[in-house]
């Protein structure tokens, strides 16, 4: 008989949730990089082994700070996101509870699936009875499935946590074919891929405040050309993507081209652009043209 379910992977922002769900899914479905607020969307990536399929959901972090129309849309979309699934992953960092991981527990409190806590970046730990007094003391603020320190990097512990979650799964019918590993676009992970190099590359000199738009995506026989508009909020900003004499820019998009290409496996032709919309954070309009859904709340 086969089983089907779909796992929420919850959290605040910058604990490995997206890096766990590409390890267990084993591809790249959602951006990482060591920054706050590197998912927006709520991003499945697909596991079919055997006799189960288990679809994991990549939240945004959930975070006390929203005050843009964009942060209270990703928020309000990693809540929502724990509604109606068949368990849901708390994430962790190993001996770091901060207030929003307290926010997020306190989000889970009225669910009645399965709750397993993922403690993660254990490789960093060196005193083991340490983190084990740590992890009894966090056992004690809910009453959770299963507790799991591991290291979404290193895949310490994944294989327990995979077990564990199929063992909760309810038999059902398969929603995606065997071979599908996200319910995004290829054209959808471009664009994240793409602006993941721009996180990785501006480190603290840009806030958030930055959105890739694909505007052109041809396949032809010899490569794939793709034009993408990088969304800032002010004139100044627009300057550090740029960089002296366009080195920034030429940079960040060699990266992601190589990024693109690791994906597509062809030869990629990208074109970058940065073009200046100020307070595009809050934009409706502008929003819903990124798929970033703001018609809830």
């Amino acid at each position: 008989m086969s089983k089907y379910g779909i796992v929420a992977i919850a959290g605040r922002p910058n604990v490995g949730k997206s890096t766990l769900m590409n390890y267990l899914v084993g591809f790249k479905v959602s951006a990482t990089a060591n920054k706050p607020q590197t998912t927006r969307h709520n991003i499945r990536g697909i596991l079919t082994e055997q006799d189960y399929q288990l679809v994991f959901m990549d939240t945004p972090g959930i975070h006390r700070s929203a005050k843009s129309l964009l942060n209270k849309t990703i928020n309000l979309q990693a809540v929502a996101a724990l509604e109606e699934v068949d368990a849901v992953i708390m994430m962790v960092e190993a001996e770091r509870w901060l207030d929003e991981d307290s926010l997020v527990l306190e989000r889970l409190q009225h669910l009645t699936c399965p709750v397993f806590l993922v403690a993660n970046k254990v490789d960093r730990i060196k005193q083991k009875s340490a983190l084990l007094a740590w992890l009894q003391e966090v056992a004690a603020k809910r009453e959770f499935k299963a507790i799991f320190p591991l290291s979404a990097t290193k895949g310490i512990n994944t294989e327990a946590l995979k077990q564990a979650l199929v063992a909760v799964l309810p038999a059902g019918e398969w929603a995606y074919p065997e071979d599908e590993v996200t319910d995004q676009s290829t054209r959808f992970i471009c664009g994240e891929l793409i602006r993941e190099q721009l996180m990785i590359y501006l480190h603290q000199e840009l806030p958030y405040s930055t959105a890739v738009e694909l505007e052109k995506f041809e396949t032809r026989p010899e490569l794939t050309e793709i034009h993408a508009t990088i969304w800032v909020s002010r004139d100044n900003q627009k300057g550090i993507i740029i960089g002296h004499k366009g080195e920034t820019l030429k940079r960040i998009g060699s990266s992601a081209r190589i990024a693109l290409e690791n994906l597509l496996e062809r030869k990629v032709l990208l074109r970058l652009w940065v073009r200046v919309e100020e307070n595009w954070e809050n934009s409706p309009r502008h929003l819903q043209a990124l798929g970033i859904s703001s018609t809830s709340g």
